[in-house]
């Protein structure tokens, strides 16, 4: 008598290539890839666009705040010298309005 085992197989031990499919081969896969690829980079768009507004909102203080310090320094200047006609011009005044001037520029 043959002292054999018999090794009763069922679904489970059925070999398949099932979960061995890379993503690549996969076409609804790869354009999940490319929509989440796209609103990534709508968001860092935003996220961008708010720096560069922020940025101008800075900027623009800046110009409000030289333009106020240049008002007091005239009005301190004036009240001081008495306000003399043949005085030389301040620094400030030599310089260019900062509206006038580039702003940040960021290139990618």
């Amino acid at each position: 008598m043959a002292s054999h085992k018999r090794i009763l197989r069922g679904v489970r031990d059925i070999r398949t290539l099932s979960g061995r499919v890379d993503a690549g081969s996969v076409p609804y896969m790869g354009y999940m890839k490319i929509a989440s690829l796209e609103m990534e980079r709508a968001r860092r768009l935003k996220e961008k666009n708010s720096a560069l507004h922020r940025i101008g909102s800075i900027d623009a203080r800046f110009c409000d705040i030289d333009a106020e310090k240049d008002r007091l320094l005239r009005a301190l200047g004036d009240r001081v010298a008495g306000n003399s006609p043949g005085r030389a011009p301040s620094s400030s005044a030599r310089r260019m309005d900062c509206r006038t001037q580039p702003g940040v520029r960021i290139k990618y």
